[in-house]
């Protein structure tokens, strides 16, 4: 946390080692200081207390501290490359303090990805005083969180960090290190070292960084992030994805863009299961009864198109939501299927084939005609696009929330009954197999498939009773 530079002047030929770094360090180098007028007197007790004292003030109010210092060498002494410069009984020249505010929208993007389950750390060169308070600034560290026993957040320098053993980190900050949430004046390594215990704890782990330092850690995460403007080379080739504008709140759009992602395969997954376990078990239990299928070969082509096409492109166009940010994390051994996926989905199944069989072994019994398999067909498919809607929000009673924002959504279903419009009212019939309907049957069709809306509900209300 330091570096030193021997210069020599041309007018004189006197040579001085100037030393820079963090003020604790620098400081305790020191047993002189400049004065305003140039001369130079001892660094009493009393005065390394106040300037101790004034740094511990700078640091609180989130200053960056600096001390920039220097000691004579006789005249003409020369340093070669691997030679070690002087660095004691320094003269302190000045003290800065370096104000390096939080960007805009950082505390934000800090509690919205708080409150999505993730615990957001801090792993810095800065001191302990400067890095609590900087913390606090970004709601990394609450107001509460001051290090002592009992608080929700630690923080702890690199060096004690480091001193300590695994069983030890485990004892002071939690079984998955939860606890603790700012390293101060840390080495690359402290960082590698973290983020491989957190992975071996099981956690999911994203890291940040912009040097070439922060390679072995942005490699070893899940998921390394490094910096598009600051970051070196080396960074970003080792880094799953550039962050352009070097802004952590678009890291918080990362997660729910990913987030979003995610959640928009399960929904497709659901519907896609959906559509083929109640064709597949109508058609197979029809034929084992009375040795006819109910949807014949091209009828479930185009059953398939509406899952495999037309709904994935539903499906997918589903913006993210801020409402994923309140969601907790996924597990790495998480399944895709979910518990509420199995329910709606078991809903559904027994729902649309209740109906579907008591039109086909009750209502139809004995008139399995082209007219009457075009009907159960007609109301199927309605069924698959209701239940296309209720795939928009598996966890929600307001499965219409942002339904005619989704233009693609919304164009992607008018596409859809249009072509079955198309198929059972013109002459694609003669290829589907299928006939026309009058327009008491087509309402019936539609009322009978809107009725997965109301069905799916009255699931999600059960299973939260």
């Amino acid at each position: 946390k330091r570096s030193g530079t021997a210069v020599r002047s041309k007018a004189t030929g006197d040579v001085r080692v100037y030393w820079k770094g963090a003020s604790e360090i620098i400081l305790g180098l020191c047993d002189k200081e400049m004065l305003r007028d140039g001369s130079v007197s001892e660094l009493t007790e009393t005065r390394r207390e106040d300037l101790v004292n004034l740094i511990a003030d700078m640091a609180a109010g989130t200053l960056r501290t600096l001390c920039v210092a220097y000691t004579p060498c006789p005249v003409g002494t020369t340093f070669g490359d691997d030679d070690d410069l002087p660095d004691s009984g320094l003269t302190l020249l000045l003290l800065v303090g370096i104000k390096d505010p939080c960007r805009p929208g950082v505390p934000e993007a800090v509690l919205r990805c708080q409150r999505a389950g993730i615990v957001v750390r801090m792993v810095t060169g800065d001191n302990k005083a400067t890095a609590e308070a900087i913390a606090r600034e970004c709601h990394i560290l609450s107001d509460d969180d001051g290090g002592g026993v009992g608080s929700v957040g630690l923080a702890v320098e690199g060096e004690e960090f480091r001193e300590m053993s695994y069983a030890q980190r485990i004892a002071r900050f939690g079984p998955k290190l939860e606890r603790l949430r700012v390293l101060a004046r840390s080495s690359p390594s402290d960082k590698y070292d973290l983020v491989y215990m957190l992975r071996n704890l099981g956690e999911v782990v994203g890291v940040t960084g912009d040097g070439t330092n922060d390679a072995r850690a942005l490699k070893e995460a899940d998921i390394g992030l490094s910096m598009g403007i600051a970051g070196t080379q080396v960074a970003q080739k080792c880094s799953d994805i550039v962050v352009l504008d070097d802004n952590f709140a678009s890291i918080s759009t990362i997660v729910r863009w990913g987030r979003s992602v995610y959640s928009n395969i399960q929904n497709f997954v659901q519907f896609q299961l959906t559509v083929n376990i109640v064709a597949l078990t109508l058609n197979f239990v029809a034929a084992v009864a009375s040795g006819e299928i109910p949807l014949n070969a091209v009828q479930l082509l185009w059953v398939n198109l509406i899952m495999d096409t037309l709904g994935a492109l539903a499906l997918a166009t589903e913006p993210p939501r801020e409402e994923l940010m309140h969601r907790k994390p996924y597990g790495r051994t998480a399944p895709l299927i979910s518990d509420v996926m199995w329910r709606n989905l078991s809903v559904q199944a027994i729902f649309q084939l209740a109906v579907l069989g008591f039109m086909y072994f009750v209502l139809f019994e004995g008139d399995h005609d082209e007219h009457t398999n075009t009907f159960i067909f007609n109301t199927f498919v309605f069924m698959q696009v209701f239940n296309e809607i209720n795939a928009r929000r598996p966890d929600s009673l307001n499965v219409f929330d942002g339904f005619w924002k989704n233009r693609y959504f919304v164009s992607v279903l008018l596409v859809t009954v249009l072509f079955q419009i198309l198929l059972v009212e013109s002459t694609f019939g003669t290829v589907v197999g299928t006939t026309s309907l009058t327009n008491r049957e087509w309402l019936t069709s539609v009322a009978v498939g809107a009725l997965a809306l109301p069905i799916a509900a009255l699931g999600k209300l059960a299973w939260r009773l």
